[in-house]
């Protein structure tokens, strides 16, 4: 049997959500964060500034649902519970923090640019 080829450029190919998922800001983010090994809810909350924990919760759902992250429950007490990325989540790593650390090098460059398109704008031209 052979393996289709997808084409993420094709309206109809299932990896245009795929690639949805993983260009999305808190994706990127979560895997960034969970790079160093498990951590608990409260501590990737605290690592991914600004992400509330609704939807902190529902991107960690998603993630497990397509196997990047795995949920690790404890029968401790208190309650503990610990998310890690899968090995096809360990693939993602590297990509997602090559372009974390490319905006991080070039947002001078990025927000020069704006500034500058931004004045033509205001300008009329």
């Amino acid at each position: 049997m052979s393996v289709p080829d997808w084409d993420v450029m094709v309206a109809t190919c299932p990896s245009r959500t795929s690639l949805a998922k993983i260009a999305n800001k808190w994706t990127a983010m979560i895997v960034i964060a969970l790079e160093d090994g498990p951590l608990r809810y409260k501590a990737i909350l605290r690592a991914v500034d600004g992400i509330s924990g609704k939807v902190l919760a529902e991107t960690l759902r998603d993630l497990q649902r397509d196997g990047i992250v795995t949920r690790t429950a404890y029968d401790v007490m208190p309650p503990r519970v610990d998310y890690e990325l899968t090995a096809l989540g360990q693939t993602l790593h590297e990509p997602l923090s090559a372009l974390g650390r490319w905006a991080e090098e070039h947002v001078q460059e990025v927000m020069k640019a704006r500034e500058s398109y931004d004045d033509r704008l205001d300008s009329g031209l």
